[in-house]
């Protein structure tokens, strides 16, 4: 804090305490009132959010054991077997029909799935009126799904849905379902309207992860909880629009600064309607999910853009990152590629990996295997385990055990310093 700063700093240097008026001193600690009110509320938040995510996990995992147990009787296995493929010949066909490009279908999976669980949870727990724990069991689940998975697919499917000028459905649908995932289903999981169409797109975009980016992550030491904590405590402005609404009134940008007000308005509007209705059932469903996305969003931020050359900090080819797991749900960890051309179908990304191959070589971007995001970030910053990335990299030229060690720990040092 900047007021601790100048206190500590005129001891040091042997100036008197008395030098200046009374007046002056009280000016300086009133104005770092705000301030300091402001750190400990995002700190509050910070703690709380891992509280949140951790409820939310438990039951994810939870969920996820029990699933693999009950796998293991054959009769489920086959039955949900043959559900699925049902299900997903039923979700091809439907695809044909409503969306614009039917490569979408992933996509539209998680739309339906969402819209046949979470959403009827919710309106049956608004209609009993009294909070129900099991609904909210049951909420949590379908929200996040099976380790963590239905998280993961929605926050892709909301993703490529923002670089969609005309949104995923086709004709007459569109005009009902308009972009259904951000501007409807991402209320349950407290994400604001235009977080995705504006901010990711007109903000995140356009710095690349920069030093200028509201959600940028180089300024901290990547490899330290303590400084993911403070970054996390912060991310709550970028959660909330308020830091994405500031950055686009500084620079006059009026269209995305109305479009970040009015979807900062819309979700408060449903915020308070519920706390109104039932503050506990508003704490549950409401606040937690929110809580929640701000650590989801979080570490996504962190890691997508962790491992940044301090010598070139704003090309994004030199401080993007790109990881190659079993699922890579709609291909999102071609993170990289997805930058240098953002318009690409997402089915298109690993064709233009192979074009791009030459400049990544030259910049040394960093390409990890058989690690998604949420590993990615275990690894590097929870269990700080350096040697299991060392491991992972994909080097562009033969690099010893030591070597990829040095790259990893100058590619995750923080490019400025980080006031707590």
């Amino acid at each position: 804090m900047p007021f601790l700063g100048q206190i500590i700093e005129a001891d040091l240097s042997g100036v008197r305490n008395d030098i200046r008026s009374k007046t002056s001193w009280r000016a300086m600690r009133l104005a770092a009132v705000p301030k300091l009110l402001v750190r400990t509320l995002a700190t509050i938040i910070g703690l709380a959010s891992i509280v949140g995510v951790s409820i939310m996990g438990a039951l994810s995992f939870a969920g996820y054991g029990a699933a693999k147990l009950l796998g293991r009787l054959a009769p489920i296995r086959n039955t949900y077997q043959f559900l699925s493929r049902t299900y997903d010949r039923f979700l091809n066909r439907l695809g044909e029909e409503v969306l614009r490009d039917p490569r979408d279908t992933p996509a539209l999976r998680i739309m339906v799935s969402l819209t046949l669980t979470t959403v009827p949870i919710f309106l049956v727990q608004l209609a009993l009126g009294k909070l129900r724990i099991m609904l909210a069991i049951a909420f949590y689940l379908s929200l996040c799904g099976l380790k963590f998975q239905r998280s993961v697919r929605m926050f892709s499917a909301k993703h490529m849905e923002a670089h969609r000028p005309l949104g995923y459905f086709s004709g007459k649908y569109d005009k009902f379902f308009g972009r259904y995932v951000e501007f409807f289903l991402g209320y349950f999981y407290g994400d604001l309207p235009e977080l995705g169409r504006t901010v990711h797109v007109r903000l995140h975009h356009k710095e690349n992860g920069g030093p200028d980016d509201t959600a940028a992550s180089s300024g901290y030491d990547r490899t330290r909880p303590l400084h993911f904590f403070w970054y996390l405590s912060d991310n709550i402005w970028t959660a909330l629009g308020f830091a994405p609404y500031a950055y686009f009134k500084a620079r006059g940008d009026e269209k995305n600064r109305s479009r970040m007000f009015w979807g900062i308005a819309r979700y408060f509007i449903y915020f308070g309607a519920v706390f109104i209705y039932d503050w506990r059932i508003g704490t549950v469903f409401v606040l937690v999910p929110l809580l929640s996305m701000n650590f989801i969003m979080a570490i996504t931020s962190w890691v997508q853009h962790a491992f940044c050359d301090p010598e070139h900090p704003d090309d994004y080819f030199a401080c993007t990152v790109t990881v190659f797991d079993e699922v890579n749900f709609m291909n999102e960890g071609y993170h990289l590629c997805h930058h240098d051309r953002s318009s690409l179908h997402w089915s298109e990304l690993p064709a233009h990996q192979e074009l791009i191959r030459d400049k990544m070589k030259e910049s040394g971007s960093v390409v990890f295997r058989d690690l998604d995001f949420m590993e990615l970030f275990s690894e590097l910053t929870l269990l700080r385990r350096m040697d299991v990335l060392a491991q992972k990299l994909v080097p562009w030229e033969p690099m010893n055990h030591e070597q990829r060690l040095v790259l990893l720990a100058k590619r995750t040092k923080p490019a400025r310093v980080v006031s707590a």
